[in-house]
């Protein structure tokens, strides 16, 4: 935790105004540095970095306007309250005009004014940090965007190493929960894409998503996808406030939005979940995305329930986040649409059923190589659509 004191840089030739402040600012938890003009104060500035600086403008040596115009020529954006004589309305105005944050007037008669300009002063500089913190990481993850997308449309075959290089590692292990997956795209670039990892200490995140159409414009979508899913994350584990990661409802909502003001001509399904590994909880939230995940307990499969608008198609869209508890022995199959085309079934309900028929084993026999032998998939070639399979399971 950090537990240093805000430091504050008084700046003042008459001692008994500079004295009385350095008490009250003391005595109101500041630590308080302090100078007789601005030359003096300068140095110190340099050598201490104090969070906010309060300045009488007419000294010797160095006056308060020199001292301003000197921070700013420098750009240094430090907080700077000036304090001075009611009289000085035009060298005021001057002052803000060269970027001081506010004006007190003396004689101060009640410092607790004082010490409510400088927690402003404050609160305003901490939001600056953190907008222009964030505004640099959007900007870092822009560039990496760009440099993806380039490469996707510069090469074919490098953007489908791109592509995969962009998934995570194939079976592993968080704990005693495994993942596994498998992408057969239909074209050289997938439509189709997953991703699971490690959110904290306490949860596990995954997705799989199926972009509309096939090929490069759609394998783009995916890039874009997974860079803002990475935004989240990132923003979670900087800063505990922001929650969107771990809420799959509010995190489809966000997305949906983003892919809309791309105005990309593309639209996704999607399901995220969410594994709590404290309370052995999962929450979902499933964005239009069929069929819907199966999960199996004691060799019994069923479909989650859930469902929603797909992801980018309709603005204000609002997604359901449901909840389940997870068994010390479960396996839960994700599959994309793409897999329903490959099966002989006349009926949407038939093919639901036969697909139920697949994962009504153990979870631990429930492999990738078991769904593409069980699917006849052993030549992936001249698919009809991306086909996509994310197995999470736990259990022998």
């Amino acid at each position: 935790m950090n537990t240093r004191l805000p430091k504050v840089l008084a700046i003042d030739d008459e001692p008994l105004v500079r004295e009385s402040i350095v008490a009250f600012l003391e005595d109101s938890g500041f630590d308080v540095l302090e100078a007789d003009n601005g030359r003096e104060g300068l140095r110190i500035l340099h050598e201490q970095k104090p969070d906010v600086i309060l300045c009488d403008l007419h000294m010797p040596v160095m006056s308060g306007l020199e001292l301003l115009n000197n921070l700013r020529q420098a750009q240094i954006n430090i907080p700077f309250i000036v304090v001075s004589g009611a009289g000085m309305v035009h060298d005021a105005v001057e002052a803000l005009r060269l970027g001081a944050w506010d004006y007190v007037v003396k004689p101060i008669t009640d410092l607790s004014k004082l010490e409510h300009a400088i927690k402003q002063a404050l609160e305003r500089s901490r939001l600056l940090q953190e907008n222009q913190a964030y505004r640099e990481e959007l900007e870092s993850t822009n560039r990496e965007l760009n440099q993806s997308l380039s490469i996707l449309k510069e090469d074919q075959e490098a953007g489908r190493c791109i592509q995969f290089q962009l998934l995570p590692a194939n079976n592993i292990y968080f704990d005693d929960i495994s993942f596994s997956h498998h992408i057969i795209p239909s074209l050289y670039l997938s439509g189709d894409f997953i991703d699971y990892f490690a959110i904290s200490d306490d949860y596990l995140g995954f997705y799989i998503i199926d972009v509309s159409g096939h090929g490069a414009p759609s394998a783009f979508v995916t890039v874009l996808l997974k860079s803002l899913v990475d935004q989240f994350l990132n923003r979670y584990r900087n800063n505990n406030e922001d929650n969107f990661i771990i809420n799959p409802g509010k995190l489809l909502k966000c997305l949906s939005n983003e892919i809309l003001k791309a105005r990309l001509g593309k639209y996704l399904t999607m399901c995220y979940g969410v594994i709590n590994r404290k309370t052995q909880q999962l929450v979902y939230s499933i964005g239009g995305h069929f069929p819907n995940p199966v999960f199996v307990v004691n060799q019994e499969a069923h479909f989650l329930e859930g469902k929603g608008f797909p992801v980018g198609v309709f603005e204000k869209a609002e997604y359901q986040t449901h909840e389940l508890t997870l068994p010390a022995d479960f396996a839960l199959v994700l599959f994309s649409d793409g897999v329903l085309e490959l099966l002989k079934q006349d009926e949407l309900e038939n093919k639901e059923k036969y697909l139920l028929s697949l994962t009504s084993e153990k979870p631990g026999t429930l492999t990738i190589p078991h769904f593409l032998e069980k699917l006849g998939l052993a030549n992936e070639l001249g698919m009809p659509d991306d086909i996509t399979f994310l197995v999470i399971k736990r259990g022998s």
